[in-house]
């Protein structure tokens, strides 16, 4: 690994025999170990599809405000919709950019966890049908690349090929359409701040030559730029908890760009169903004599179940939705 960069895996490793297929189990146990971060390629992913989404993206966020806003988030319990610009924060500061967020396409559940008011539809915007089915299809191919890298990681911190299968239900997923705006303010802008993901597992697309997302490591700020036909992985802070620690969340964010250009990415956030929780993964006795236990931080637990972790995201991001459409968590909280 070339310093102050991250690791490179090549997915299609698992179809070149046994020796390539632990080769790629090792890279990436040591990768998630020491970093919490590498580009994956060889994904089979087309470009063809690529294309098609980052167009679709384009075409959305080159939509008229009117056409954006009559989906806005705010219009939704289930925190999904379109966020303007400036409407979402990360550690109480406000986010340059704008944004889709789409998840599961369920039914809204009334009873229950309070994380059960994140279950229910989409907003779609109704002067861009064809944006629905290219994530239909974006979902679906991630969710295979998802799984199958779950099932390798298993084998390598020891347990079972199917641990994840086995507790994760129907998992909760959750694709965001980003748009990062151009500064003309000559110092960096906080795209999105310094943060851990909540969950699992996270594939990010970035528009090809598009820079401005950074990692935390040993305390220093590294740079991660787009690598053509890869995907930017990283793991949440469920990983870390089923893992005591071994594997680790780590901290990143986004610098805005210079205006007058601008960015587009597209993470997608592969998760347990809300009312999961992932057993912790009896670790081989050499594996866990490096876990160092899962992070403490006050201002910011790790709950066991997936569903309390994302709650107190989406509240914490997006308090204005909680605000109108959940005040008694917000007072409860408070």
């Amino acid at each position: 690994m070339a310093e102050l960069s991250l690791p490179i895996l090549d997915f299609s490793q698992l179809d070149e025999g046994p020796e390539a297929a632990a080769r790629f189990r090792d890279e990436l146990r040591a990768a998630t170990h020491d970093v919490g971060f590498f580009y994956l390629t060889g994904t089979g992913i087309s470009p063809e599809l690529e294309a098609r989404l980052h167009q679709a993206a384009l075409d959305f966020f080159a939509l008229p405000e009117a056409d954006k806003l009559a989906i806005e988030n705010v219009n939704s319990p289930h925190f999904r919709g379109y966020t303007r610009i400036g409407g979402e924060r990360t550690q109480g500061k406000v986010d340059w950019r704008e944004q889709i967020d789409i998840g599961p396409e369920r039914e809204p559940v009334d009873d229950g966890p309070a994380f059960n008011r994140l279950i229910g539809p989409n907003l779609w915007p109704a002067a861009q049908p064809e944006l629905q089915d290219v994530v239909a299809e974006w979902h679906a191919t991630l969710s295979d690349v998802s799984r199958r890298l779950l099932r390798e990681w298993a084998q390598t911190l020891g347990a079972g090929e199917t641990y994840f299968d086995d507790h994760f239900g129907e998992p909760s997923t959750l694709i965001k359409i980003v748009r990062y705006p151009g500064t003309h303010d000559p110092e960096p802008q906080q795209g999105v701040g310094a943060h851990k993901d909540s969950g699992v597992l996270t594939l990010l697309w970035v528009e090809p030559g598009k820079g401005g997302l950074q990692v935390e490591r040993d305390g220093a700020w590294v740079d991660a730029p787009p690598v053509p036909g890869a995907f930017v992985v990283n793991i949440g802070e469920l990983l870390e908890y089923a893992t005591g620690g071994y594997l680790k969340a780590t901290n990143h964010r986004v610098v805005s760009p210079q205006a007058p250009n601008d960015r587009i990415s597209i993470p997608f956030f592969f998760n347990p169903a809300l009312d999961k929780r992932l057993p912790l993964i009896e670790l081989p006795a050499e594996l866990a004599a490096e876990a160092k236990g899962v992070t403490a931080d006050p201002s910011n637990p790790i709950h066991a179940l997936y569903g309390e972790n994302a709650l107190k995201s989406r509240l914490r991001a997006h308090p204005d939705v909680a605000a109108i459409h959940h005040p008694d968590l917000v007072n409860a909280s408070a």
